[in-house]
């Protein structure tokens, strides 16, 4: 499975954005049931594709991401090209489609 940066605090999420060109946030909270279903899937998904790196934030630690990404619910999937967002799926996920999206953008990225 893809490894896991834990971001703590919003400097270090600001860090791992400023080191890795290709970044994937994922923000949860740990009362969801939803954050904990989905995440073991989206690292699963994120194995084909070497270059993205995977980020976790805890909301509840770090409730700063909230107002710095405009997050209103959990989880929130987050695919950041240079500190850009590029593709945001929240809460209830369609795998295939997002595996669809991932393939686009990592193809366009990658040529």
């Amino acid at each position: 499975m893809k490894k896991v940066n834990e971001l703590t605090t919003l400097k270090l999420v600001e860090e791992f954005l400023e080191n890795h060109v290709l970044s994937f946030l994922y923000v949860s909270t740990p009362e969801c049931s939803i954050c904990h279903a989905i995440f073991p899937k989206l690292r699963e998904l994120l194995d084909h594709y070497p270059l993205i790196h995977l980020g976790h934030i805890d909301a509840n630690k770090v409730e700063e991401v909230a107002g710095k990404f405009f997050i209103l619910t959990a989880p929130i999937m987050l695919l950041m090209i240079d500190q850009k967002e590029y593709l945001r799926e929240d809460r209830f996920v369609h795998f295939d489609h997002l595996k669809e999206k991932i393939e686009q953008i990592y193809e366009m990225y990658t040529r």
